[in-house]
């Protein structure tokens, strides 16, 4: 019986191979979208599973109370290390101290690199399992110690057994290699961890570290802390209990922001990372919720088509119908047979989806940021794939198979026409309207968030980013070498100007709360980005001074000078910020310092783009920089200037790689997420748009079809063109309006609520709208179109000709 029924859907699929392609090619779409977000939401769900101590594994951060506000941060001070192993050990299995991660320089002979790694306690390889393909987890008890990465192994030593060796760290230490560990997966928060080193090695070779540590200073937060419970604890009862460890050890001084601990699990960590006011929002997990909505969708839009077709097509079959049921067939037999028919294209459509997700994977993954790839060998592949299958055919099926097998033989057999107008052809309709509201809500999300990432690209940023190289100073080496390599280059004739900064121009790596001035409200809690620059810092970078003037060589005083931006005046209340002392410091310590504003400038946008900026002092110093900044000539190629600029460093810092970045393309970085979700969410939104219009063509098709006698009628009484093509246009364009009368107002509900997440956001304005509008009926009447004028186009003669 089976084997009948699928012969019979084959033949029918031959038959009408316009229709069949249609119904084919739209699911074929919409199964292949469907597979490509499902791969994508499989990744960020399972995203750090591949550590054996996943649901073990957490970072301690900190909620603080600042100006009323409550921030949350992952930094820590540093001795909180040693207060949760004596008061809170039973509650740990591993307990790891941690440097933020960065590049830093290896080297080993006359071979440099700059990878990716970090600083962390000994126990840290087993908090990420490692899998050591050399050595043991326990290679970092040793400080002179280091683990690298198999690919860090391979680039530094090629074949040669790299246990033993002995490199050079950041030239500041010479490491010997006790491990070699598997690479880890990209689908993980420590992909770019190329190598470990040891936190006591990092204390050991920074004295401000082992100072902080000595001193028991609670205040400074520039750390991160990692742990593993033990196994008979859980997370929320350790979280508690841990919650005022640092609160208790703090002065009475900065008791006021209540700085209280909790642990932020591993599973957390991808997908709710969002905090405001100490409460978590969410976070990714919302692209994740709006990406599997869009894939139901699109599915859904491609299960639509085929119910149409189907349903429009319904006095095509009216008869076989009748007579199978004459000859004894029952309702369920009848509802079986156009259920493989369904089967049959979901299987075909599947076979499609699955050879275009293989072409469309690696441009996929590149927009994704993703590696994603068919898991061939998994058995939970091959089974969701069947349960897809299943579910698919069900839904695509469902309607046509009961609708069809409804009909009644004795109507169908006298000869009566099945009603595939008004009331019978109502849920078409209805289909119709909702294959057009989701594709056009698509399209206005789509849109919005494009206008969002323009509109916060286009925010001020301050500074004058154009032909701006920025290099971080990761070696010993480059100290002292200011001088030289600025009177070199300007010799040359690529650079305009040089400086050195304390943080990248993209970036702000210091914040401090000890200032004070006059006028201070007592009940303020100062919180200021610090950033110290050189001379000429402004002129490299090319910021823009608002009052007073910029740092110069003019002053000698400059050395107790500081520039603030516009937000700092804003935050001190100054009406008149020339002149005013700042001290920078505790009046009763012999360190306090005074310092006089000589300029303000316009906000330099450094953080997120999304966010407003913070109060900034800009302090003369030379002894704190690690990072140069240069103009380049505009008048050089960019790349002769690089290779000019290279060859210098070359030859003052032999000891480091050439690295540099330039400011606009990091800026550029921190809108990656967003333009990644927009170019994903747009391209979906074409694919629901094309299989919108699949469907449309199919039933414009059938409808132009079913009306040809009376369109030769029409025509013989003196209808024109344009008058058949008002006819069959008119139907479809009403049911898109109707659409956009419901995506509208939904579209903008939740888009508005999405805005307000964003502090610096766009405005939602009507003309969006309405360009959207106005382009799905215009698709639209595109799609229709077509069919109508070739109706329209045929002669009366032909269509009127046989009865």
């Amino acid at each position: 019986m089976l084997s009948n029924y699928l012969k019979i859907a084959w033949r029918n699929l031959l038959r009408n191979k316009g229709y069949s392609a249609i119904n084919i090619g739209g699911l074929t779409v919409g199964m292949a979208v469907a597979m490509l977000i499902g791969l994508w939401i499989w990744d960020e769900l399972s995203f750090n599973q591949s550590f054996a101590n996943y649901s073990q594994i957490a970072q301690v951060m900190q909620h603080q109370t600042v100006n009323g506000h409550i921030g949350t941060q992952k930094d820590i001070p540093t001795p909180l290390d040693a207060e949760l192993r004596t008061k809170y050990g039973d509650n740990f299995k591993h307990i790891a101290m941690a440097t933020s991660e960065g590049d830093r320089v290896l080297s080993f002979g006359e071979k440099k690199l700059a990878r990716s790694g970090n600083y962390m306690g000994p126990e840290m390889p087993e908090i990420l399992s490692l899998t050591m393909l050399k050595g043991t987890r326990q290679g970092l008890t040793n400080t002179n110690s280091i683990l690298l990465s198999a690919s860090t192994a391979k680039a530094l030593f090629g074949d040669v057994n790299p246990m033993g060796k002995l490199i050079n760290i950041e030239g500041r230490a010479d490491v010997t290699v006790t491990g070699v560990y598997e690479d880890l997966p990209f689908s993980t928060e420590f992909r770019n961890l190329t190598f470990i080193a040891p936190w006591n090695l990092f204390v050991s070779i920074s004295p401000w570290v082992k100072r902080s540590l000595d001193k028991q200073e609670w205040g400074n937060n520039s750390f991160q802390l990692f742990v593993q419970l033990a196994d008979n604890t859980d997370m929320p009862t350790v979280s508690a209990h841990i919650r005022n460890a640092k609160l208790n050890n703090v002065p009475a001084a900065e008791r006021k922001f209540n700085s209280t601990l909790f642990l932020h699990p591993m599973s957390d960590w991808r997908l709710y990372s969002a905090w405001e006011e100490g409460v978590q929002t969410g976070g990714y997990i919302q692209y994740v919720r709006l990406f599997g909505l869009v894939g139901i969708f699109v599915l859904l839009l491609a299960c639509i088509n085929f119910m149409n077709l189907s349903t429009a097509r319904s006095e095509k079959r009216a008869k076989e119908v009748g007579i199978r049921k004459a000859v004894g067939s029952e309702r369920s037999q009848l509802v079986s047979q156009f259920f493989s028919e369904s089967f049959l294209v979901v299987s075909l459509a599947f076979v499609g989806a699955t050879l275009l997700v293989l072409v469309a994977l690696p441009w996929f993954n590149t927009i994704a940021d993703k590696r994603l790839s068919l898991p061939w060998t998994n058995v939970s592949f091959w089974l969701i794939s069947l349960g897809f299958i299943g579910i698919t055919g069900l839904l695509a099926g469902s309607y046509p198979a009961f609708y069809l097998s409804s009909f009644q033989p004795i109507k169908v057999l006298k000869g009566l026409r099945i009603r595939t107008s008004g009331l019978a052809a109502s849920p078409r309709k209805v289909l119709v309207v909702v294959q057009f509201t989701v594709s056009l809500t698509l399209t206005i999300g789509t849109i919005i968030v494009y206008r969002q990432i323009q509109h916060t690209k286009n925010r001020p940023i301050g500074y004058d980013s154009n032909g701006v190289v920025m290099m971080e100073m990761m070696s010993p080496a480059f100290y002292g070498k200011y001088d030289l390599l600025k009177t070199e280059l300007t010799n040359l004739g690529v650079i305009q100007n040089m400086a050195e900064s304390s943080s990248p121009l993209t970036g702000v790596w210091s914040n401090d709360s000890d200032f004070s001035w006059p006028g201070k409200d007592p009940a303020l809690d100062p919180d200021f980005s610090k950033i110290f620059v050189t001379h000429d810092y402004g002129k490299t970078v090319g910021w823009q001074v608002k009052e007073g003037r910029d740092f110069s060589r003019a002053f000698t005083t400059d050395s107790s000078a500081i520039i603030v931006n516009e937000a700092a005046v804003k935050f001190m209340n100054l009406k008149h910020p020339i002149g005013t002392v700042v001290k920078w410091g505790e009046t009763s310590t012999p360190k306090a310092r005074y310092f006089t504003i000589v300029g303000v400038v316009k906000d330099v946008l450094a953080e997120s783009p999304y966010e407003p900026v913070k109060q900034a002092i800009y302090v003369m110093d030379y002894e704190n920089a690690n990072w140069i900044v240069l103009k380049l000539n505009p008048n050089r190629s960019a790349r002769e200037s690089l290779a000019a600029i290279e060859a210098t460093f070359k030859k003052y810092v032999p000891s480091a790689p050439f690295v540099y970045s330039f400011a606009d393309q990091e800026f550029g970085k921190k809108f990656a997420s967003e333009e990644r979700i927009g170019t994903l969410a747009g391209g979906f939104a074409g694919l629901a748009i094309l299989i919108s219009c699949l469907g449309l063509f199919g039933l414009a098709s059938f409808t132009a079809e079913q009306r040809t006698k009376e369109i030769g009628v029409r025509k013989v009484l003196g209808a024109s063109v344009l008058n058949v093509w008002v006819l069959l246009s008119k139907d479809f364009v009403g049911l898109v309006l109707i659409a956009c009368l419901i995506a509208v107002p939904v579209a903008y509900y939740y888009l508005n609520d999405w805005l307000n997440d964003y502090q610096y956001r766009t405005t939602l304005s009507w003309w969006i709208f309405a360009a959207a509008v106005l382009g799905t009926i215009t698709i639209t009447l595109l799609t229709v179109s077509f069919q109508s004028i070739k109706a329209a186009l045929v002669n009366p003669v032909k269509s009127l000709r046989s009865e």
